[in-house]
């Protein structure tokens, strides 16, 4: 399958815990770009939701960056800092897997905590089953199952429908959220340059995602052993609680946590971070975790 590319790799020394080092390396072709946040080999890495990139994730990794954690994000191929082919084909939830694998392959890493947000969420799940063995444990904040794909497809839709249909109209907006000045909050960064992604690379995106399989089937859940914290709210059509629910009860190893909304970690994020911080803590040091 796809290998890193070790003489790709780029990056900048950092010079405290929080400044992040950046680097990219080769898989099947294409550059995928991460960033890294301190150091150690307590190691999450933690991937962005769909059409978002790492930054939307940055607080997050900063605050266990100060832990002592070292925190991986990844932009995912068609998002952020990475390629971006219009082959719907190569956009899928399995394959994206294989792109997490290929990362820590490249950064020289046997086995992390792994999750994501949303997309990130259901990549961690398919990397669980395909290498179970490099998954220490999960983290999955507002995964989608099966039952879900009928409304995400309908709410993605019209942007699906505009990205084939009206990329003259499209082109012009992306053009204009491109010449947004960066601002000082990562996630509304994350939005302003999803929102100016070539419309041919968002339709190939979407395509590829929603045709694809979303989740693991409920027989490869049960039979994965990864201790996970599973994060989830309520009032949401996509990420519905009913799910999470669910997915708790299907994973041997699971503990459910619901949240105050939907932006609870990237607008508050003191309550979910020191939850997801214990949770790590626990699974590199449970003696310690639990004195």
């Amino acid at each position: 399958m796809g290998a890193a590319a070790p003489e790709e790799h780029t990056g900048t020394m950092a010079t405290t815990p929080t400044t992040p080092r950046t680097g990219t390396f080769l898989w099947e072709g294409r550059r995928l770009a991460y960033e890294e946040h301190g150091e150690g080999d307590r190691v999450l890495l933690y991937l962005h939701g769909i059409l978002m990139d790492s930054e939307m994730n940055r607080g997050l990794a900063t605050a266990l960056a100060e832990r002592g954690h070292r925190v991986i994000l990844l932009d995912l191929l068609g998002h952020g800092q990475s390629d971006k082919p219009t082959h719907a084909s190569e956009y899928r939830m399995d394959t994206y897997a294989l792109q997490v694998a290929a990362c820590l392959d490249h950064l020289g890493i046997e086995e992390a905590v792994v999750g994501g947000v949303s997309l990130g969420a259901n990549v961690s799940l398919h990397l669980a089953v395909k290498d179970p063995g490099r998954v220490t444990a999960l983290i999955l904040e507002m995964p989608v199952l099966e039952w879900a794909v009928p409304a995400a497809a309908i709410l993605f839709a019209p942007l699906l429908l505009a990205a084939h249909y009206g990329r003259r109209v499209m082109r012009v907006a992306s053009d204009l959220f491109a010449r947004i000045p960066p601002t000082g909050f990562g996630p509304l960064n994350s939005v302003i340059r999803s929102a100016a992604l070539p419309p041919e690379v968002v339709a190939s995106v979407l395509h590829g995602i929603l045709v694809g399989p979303i989740a693991p089937t409920i027989d490869e859940r049960r039979a994965i052993e990864a201790p996970t914290l599973i994060l989830a709210h309520g009032n949401d059509l996509i990420h519905p609680f009913d799910d999470a629910v669910n997915l708790s009860e299907q994973l041997p190893h699971a503990s459910l946590m619901r949240t105050h909304g939907q932006l609870e970690l990237r607008l508050m994020p003191t309550r979910l971070t020191k939850e997801i911080a214990a949770f790590v803590d626990g699974i590199w040091h449970p003696a310690k975790a639990a004195a």
